[in-house]
């Protein structure tokens, strides 16, 4: 379907995608690009050069199906995703090409253009940042978009966008709604990490935004937090502490280390608000004495728990985490091949600042090739995660 004009095509995008009932549907670990856990028992991997559906418009999913441990594994739920997608949708006008990249950039590269030169439009996938890269350098020379799995915003530029869940969402999201609720001055405890790093930056340029001040911010490395809380001790601990928030995008595997040492620096969660990220989404964190009463910003869940029933009753196992990403990809392909016509996969189309619901929720591609999404936060009670501030169901002009 072909608009007059670029604001009539993006309205029409957003009224029949949107519209249409369209459910297309995660949390990863820091820059792993891979679930912190739930692989549970995949189904074996598809053979090279697979099809699924019959549809005209080819589209190709690359996937490191024949890597080891949980890259095959997450790969082989996110290939059924893909297929469950298709299942659902009515009538689709597509046909999945999988690809299997090893786990490599050699095998993306191969792949990207073993897809492109059989007629794929798109490529969806692949999951790791330097398989994207690789991918991506191919696709971009021949004018064919990649929508791909990675966090990892180094690897997003003009015509490659991430469907991966970023860090830099939930920062945003989880300072804000600090500021909202009152606070005012904020410390963070941030690990030597490359996900460290992302999250700082982002922290801090929340933090400024939002009017919160930052009255200290100390590193440490990965698994070895005393030091830190100890130089830290006296702004976040005592009756009268300098800090009312305390941000900790501290992983599952970290979160004990941290804890004894804010226990033992005498941190308080219910004067100092502890506040993190997506990461925490995850039983140990959830189980800590210290972090009872945190704030962090995540994907609505009820979306992701209706897809993983479906997948469940068809596959008899549960899904990764992030297989709702090839589910959303699959489906949101399929959606604009229906509605968009020859346009389907262009730029102004992809980018549509509408954005797309997906079952985790609604998301939009930047320009740039990064996303924002909407995302709820959530309350830690009694080793529970509780919403208290729901997913927008609408992407402003501010983002997510």
């Amino acid at each position: 379907m072909k608009a007059s004009s670029t604001t009539g095509r993006r309205g029409v995008l957003a009224s029949l995608v949107l519209g249409a009932g369209l459910m297309l549907s995660g949390c990863l670990s820091p820059f792993s690009d891979l679930p912190p856990g739930n692989v549970g028992t995949a189904a074996p991997a598809a053979p090279q050069g697979e099809s699924i559906g019959a549809g005209a418009v080819r589209v190709a999913l690359i996937l490191p199906l024949s890597a080891p441990g949980q890259a095959g594994e997450a790969a082989a739920s996110m290939r059924n995703a893909a297929e469950l997608a298709l299942a659902e949708f009515q009538e689709p006008d597509i046909a999945i090409v999988i690809k299997d990249d090893m786990g490599s950039p050699e095998g993306a590269r191969a792949a990207a253009q073993e897809a492109i030169a059989e007629g794929a439009e798109l490529i969806l996938g692949p999951l790791f940042a330097p398989a994207v890269e690789a991918a991506g350098s191919v696709a971009r020379a021949s004018g064919v978009p990649v929508i791909a799995f990675s966090t990892d915003v180094t690897v997003a530029t003009r015509g490659v966008y991430l469907m991966g869940f970023l860090p830099q969402n939930e920062v945003r999201r989880v300072v804000e709604h600090a500021a909202q609720q009152g606070r005012r001055s904020v410390a963070a405890l941030i690990p030597e990490t490359v996900y460290g790093n992302v999250v700082e930056a982002q922290f801090r340029e929340a933090a400024a935004q939002r009017g919160l001040r930052v009255v200290a911010v100390e590193r440490y490395p990965a698994g070895q937090p005393q030091s830190a809380v100890a130089r830290i001790a006296s702004v976040i601990g005592g009756r009268a502490p300098q800090a009312d928030a305390l941000f900790m995008p501290e992983t599952p595997d970290g979160v004990a280390m941290l804890a004894q040492a804010l226990q033992g620096a005498g941190f308080d969660p219910a004067r100092v608000k502890p506040i993190g990220t997506g990461v925490w989404s995850d039983p140990a964190v959830l189980a800590n004495p210290m972090l009872q009463g945190g704030w962090f910003a995540a994907p609505d869940r009820s979306g992701f728990e209706s897809f993983a029933q479906r997948y469940q009753a068809r596959y008899g196992t549960a899904p990764v985490r992030i297989a709702s990403l090839a589910y959303d990809a699959v489906s949101l392909a399929a959606a604009l091949t229906r509605t968009q016509g020859s346009q389907r996969f262009d730029e102004l189309v992809l980018t549509n600042p509408s954005g797309f619901a997906g079952a985790d929720g609604v998301f939009r591609f930047t320009p740039t090739g990064e996303n924002e999404r909407g995302l709820a936060v959530l309350e830690i009670r009694d080793g529970s995660a509780i919403t208290i501030s729901p997913a927008p169901r609408a992407l402003g002009g501010g983002g997510a």
